[in-house]
């Protein structure tokens, strides 16, 4: 980092030493852009790092919603518009009990760049709740849904911030919150993305970020390696709809995926993921990915450990962040991972990244990896917009061109600062870059 660009990292650190996470996020973007701080005068001159280290609005409220026995109950609600220089703010909800301001703000801060990577107008933001939606019955969902829209519906639209689902808020929740606005605001507009197909969700939406995690891979695997995923043995952490449609895709390509992962653990089975199983087992039945094995006799289920330590050539990360350890990424360099393609926010801790990088692992950030999710939800804004709707396979083509476009400004970023084929840097300066220049041409706001 350059003088100006140390001090201001160094200027938050000590104002918000807690925030960890964020200050991660911070760190890792402020260590690729030297090239480009370095070429552009104006980007100090206009403080635009100070400017983007700090949300343009944080929003923190109170969610009171009254439980099956007539409780009241009280949860946070949070939502951070981090920036919207290159279009409304646009970025997922979550909820869960690990919510809390420093999470949100790493997540706003990395969906302003992974965003600004898919080339279109969407500015970046993140909010939630530690409200956990296990356990809840439906009608308690849906009134801690419509408690929590009561606030939020006063700051967003569909031309000033556009949420999405996350973690712990998929299809469902999202059609609760979007009843909740419509009724509150007494307009169809689209406000929220991940809707239903019936009230102007878009398809190929549920699959976009696996797949989307795959066609960027493919394109790495093809441009860099004059590789594919054919015959590769593919590791993929997580179940939910991302490690499921990244498997489902990575199959399609011709690879073996053998492990999948939950919070209790993971499955290996050395026949190949029976997707079907899992499917059914986490979207239908929503139950531990252990009772898989009750079901294919030659796998096995390891509590309490992490798939990193199953070999494979290629291993995608798709369950949370840091899920990648120092010593998780030693076991998987020993046993011969060739590329690690993030599909969670921030899944590898940096000491990981470091210990990838140097033994000449192919690593992906998942600002660039990963943004098929939000890359599909912009499209489904535009559906929106015209009140029509693509096919999937429109859907799905222009996501393929988008992950594909990615990968070229990604390269073309970095051999212009003279890094070579750095996806990482590459990534992090491309997006950088377009925020930075339309903040300067904003002026100072």
């Amino acid at each position: 980092m350059s003088n100006y660009t140390q001090r201001v990292y160094d200027s938050l650190a000590a104002r918000v030493p807690w925030e960890k996470e964020f200050l991660q996020a911070v760190h890792e973007v402020f260590s690729s852009i030297q090239p480009a701080v370095d070429a552009n005068p104006a980007i100090e001159q206009y403080s635009i790092l100070e400017r983007m280290i700090e949300p343009e609005r944080q929003i923190n409220f109170r969610v009171s919603w009254v439980d099956d026995a007539g409780q009241v109950q009280v949860n946070r609600g949070f939502r951070v518009e981090f920036n919207s220089a290159i279009g409304p703010y646009k970025g997922g909800l979550r909820f869960h009990k690990s919510v809390n301001a420093s999470i949100l703000k790493f997540l706003g801060f990395e969906q302003v760049y992974k965003n600004a990577l898919t080339g279109l107008w969407m500015g970046g933001g993140k909010g939630g709740s530690d409200f956990d939606p296990h356990g809840k019955s439906e009608g308690e969902v849906m009134r801690f849904c419509q408690a929590f829209m009561s606030e939020l519906f006063r700051h967003i639209g569909p031309n000033t911030d556009v949420p999405a689902g996350d973690i712990g808020v998929g299809g469902r929740e999202v059609g609760f919150l979007f009843g909740q606005y419509k009724r509150l605001v007494n307009e169809f507009t689209g406000v929220l993305t991940g809707k239903g197909l019936d009230f102007g969700g878009s398809l190929a939406r549920t699959e976009a970020t696996g797949y989307g995690l795959c066609y960027y891979t493919q394109e790495v695997l093809r441009v860099l390696m004059n590789d594919s995923f054919e015959g590769k043995i593919v590791s993929v952490s997580g179940s939910g709809n991302v490690s499921i449609f990244a498997t489902e895709k990575a199959q399609s390509m011709g690879a073996t995926v053998r492990v999948m992962s939950d919070s209790s653990g993971y499955i290996y089975d050395p026949d190949g993921i029976d997707l079907a199983l899992v499917k059914k087992i986490k979207l239908v039945d929503r139950a531990r990915i252990s009772v898989y094995v009750d079901s294919r006799p030659n796998a096995k289920f390891v509590a309490g450990k992490r798939v990193w330590e199953v070999p494979c050539d290629i291993a995608l990360p798709c369950a949370t962040q840091n899920e990648i350890s120092a010593d998780d990424a030693q076991d998987l360099i020993k046993n011969g991972v060739k590329m690690v393609a993030e599909g969670a926010n921030m899944p590898t801790t940096p000491e990981a990244i470091e210990a990838f990088r140097a033994a000449g692992v192919l690593y992906c950030p998942g600002k660039a990896s990963n943004a098929g999710g939000v890359a599909v939800s912009g499209l489904e804004m535009s559906q929106d917009s015209l009140r029509l709707q693509w096919t999937f396979e429109e859907v799905d083509q222009r996501l393929q061109n988008i992950m594909t476009k990615i990968v070229s400004d990604s390269l073309a970023a970095a051999n212009k600062h003279g890094l070579g084929n750095d996806l990482m840097n590459g990534a992090n300066l491309a997006g950088f870059e377009r925020v930075a220049g339309a903040m300067i041409a904003q002026g100072v706001i």
